[in-house]
């Protein structure tokens, strides 16, 4: 386990957005993946994507990195931020627009404002 859990730590130092999802943002595997991933790519984030179901150390290893039991997980500059309740409550709240502006990560500001109006 420590060696997922050295290529975990090392993954979400190393990239400003990561995702530990079930399936790639291409092709997500879950409802709660698909969601999370549908989010960042309708916004236009650049973003690192990693399938757990293609590993199950790092399946098991993500969720004792974290301490949070489910998938996905998303991360930002190192930082855990949440799963799929978390992520759409930020997303409508514009809580996640300031977390990426506060953190330098681009974004397209008016496909989050299409998110919110179209949750309205």
């Amino acid at each position: 386990m420590t060696d997922a859990k050295t290529l975990i730590d090392e993954t979400v130092k190393s990239n400003d957005v990561v995702l530990y999802m079930k399936g790639t943002k291409e092709m997500p595997q879950c409802g709660f993946s698909s969601r999370v991933a549908g989010v960042l790519n309708y916004m236009g984030v650049d973003y690192t994507d990693v399938n757990v179901l293609a590993d199950d150390a790092i399946r098991q290893g993500i969720k004792d990195y974290s301490d949070w039991p489910t998938i996905p997980q998303l991360y930002v500059k190192g930082e855990f931020v949440g799963g799929c309740d978390i992520i759409t409550e930020m997303t409508l709240s514009g809580e996640l627009d300031t977390l990426f502006a506060e953190n330098g990560v681009a974004f397209d500001k008016d496909a989050a404002d299409k998110i919110r109006e179209a949750n309205a």
